[in-house]
């Protein structure tokens, strides 16, 4: 019999925790047994003298089992059941258009996902700028999409690691959130209850990153990787450039038409495009469904060019109950804000960098986020055609289009994105999209 106390003191002397001892608190936080007041000091300790990879692993395994771990074996499907997690950006629309890639070339994907949260973009309102969409499927109709399509993208089931929702919630009234431990633990614990054979992580660098500095970004990265694999999820980390913003949007409707017309061919922004198709290489890699880097492209430029991966993104959307045509009339479906007008540079001038966050929390401002979770989001809100760092911002060419419903919004919209985007003069030093690649092998378990 452990009590709850000792283990804090524990962690708070910094000496290492058993697997029973995490397991016993994990149950205590889903069951109630173990008070706010605990949580928040075992977070703190935890914040403080950090954790090894063995009790990283042991904190996973414990929240993940604090509710259902889906399994997929009963479907027979003749594929690995593959998934993708990122760490959260701005204008990163890559979820829409991988998920019915890796579906198109073998894989399926049980992609269960989250609402916006700070500056970023979630894919769950991304979708829900989709009319009859449904993000909260009953199991039954998730699995059998997922059997029948390939693809399901939804959002957080009730009884998927519900440990984590209660620690998430202290955490973030209690200044813990920042720490590599538990945000590993809590991104594969949910990530890990969907029953994944495999999985790939994109941690983002760069100003709209969670993670504020590069070295932050790779520790992450090492984390996750050491601790899905130690808990027996192959898992591969890319960690990409989050220093401008990903797409030519950013926004929820605004988005989701840059991703059927990504899939459909009519437009690809060659940034996003790197991104997406780098980590579907290595979904496929992962899963075992190419054998080299280059037969994963080939299959994923065939998918995209036949045009199967965006009837596999129209098919998961008709059978989640959004309309069975909305890839040919996805106009005709998405609201639109009733201005959309561009905005120039203060001076003529080339981009020499961007305040990602700070573009973010404009979207956020115009309503196209939320400040606290019960506020409602205008989906129809954004901004469309960025201007990207190296670029000259002139009298042709805007920063961005703003889509809004008042004068107010596009005033404040204007303000914010000048002080966003630093114009200035020589071109500054390209950087790459795809920073680094992190596998099992690169990190000690």
């Amino acid at each position: 019999m452990f009590l709850p106390q000792e283990i804090i003191r524990k962690k708070r002397d910094g000496e290492r925790l058993s697997r029973d001892e995490i397991a016993f608190f994990v149950r205590g936080i889903k069951e109630g047994s173990v008070s706010e007041g605990q949580i928040a000091a075992f977070a703190m300790a935890v914040y403080f003298q950090g954790m090894t990879m063995e009790e990283r692993i042991a904190l996973t395994e414990a929240m993940r089992d604090s509710g259902d771990v889906l399994e997929w074996k009963s479907l027979h499907l003749p594929g690995p059941v593959l998934d993708k997690h990122s760490t959260g950006g701005v204008g990163d629309v890559v979820s829409l258009m991988l998920g019915p890639m890796v579906a198109a070339c073998g894989g399926y994907v049980p992609m269960i996902s989250g609402r916006g949260l700070g500056h970023t973009g979630g894919t769950l309102d991304k979708f829900d700028a989709i009319p009859g969409y449904d993000t909260a499927p009953d199991n039954e109709l998730f699995r059998k999409v997922v059997r029948e399509v390939g693809v399901a993208i939804i959002g957080q089931t009730g009884e998927l690691a519900p440990a984590d929702r209660r620690f998430y919630a202290i955490r973030d009234v209690t200044a813990t959130v920042e720490s590599i431990p538990l945000i590993t633990a809590s991104i594969l614990s949910k990530k890990l209850a969907a029953g994944l054979e495999a999985l790939v992580m994109d941690v983002k660098a760069g100003s709209g990153a969670f993670m504020p500095d590069y070295e932050g970004s790779r520790e992450l990265a090492r984390s996750i990787v050491a601790v899905a694999n130690g808990a027996g999820c192959r898992t591969t980390a890319l960690i990409t450039n989050m220093d401008q913003v990903l797409a030519s949007s950013a926004g929820n409707a605004v988005e989701v038409r840059e991703a059927v017309r990504y899939l459909t061919g009519e437009y690809r922004n060659p940034k996003l495009h790197e991104v997406t198709m780098a980590l579907c290489v290595q979904m496929l890699l992962l899963g075992d469904l190419a054998a080299t880097e280059e037969e994963a492209r080939k299959r994923l430029q065939k998918a995209l060019d036949s045009g199967e991966a965006a009837e596999r993104f129209s098919r998961m959307v008709a059978a989640l109950g959004g309309p069975a045509d909305f890839v040919e009339r996805y106009d005709d479906y998405l609201e639109k804000a009733p201005i959309v007008r561009p905005v120039y540079a203060s001076k003529e001038g080339i981009v020499q960098a961007m305040d990602t966050r700070a573009i973010g929390m404009a979207v956020v401002a115009m309503g196209g986020g939320r400040r606290k979770p019960t506020d409602a989001v205008d989906y129809a809100v954004g901004f469309t055609d960025f201007i990207e760092i190296g670029e000259r911002a002139d009298g042709d060419r805007p920063l961005a289009y703003v889509h809004v419903r008042s004068e107010a919004q596009f005033e404040e919209a204007q303000k914010r994105l000048r002080e966003a985007i630093e114009i200035g003069e020589g071109v500054p030093e390209k950087k790459p999209m795809v920073y680094e690649k992190i596998a099992r092998e690169d990190v000690t378990l």
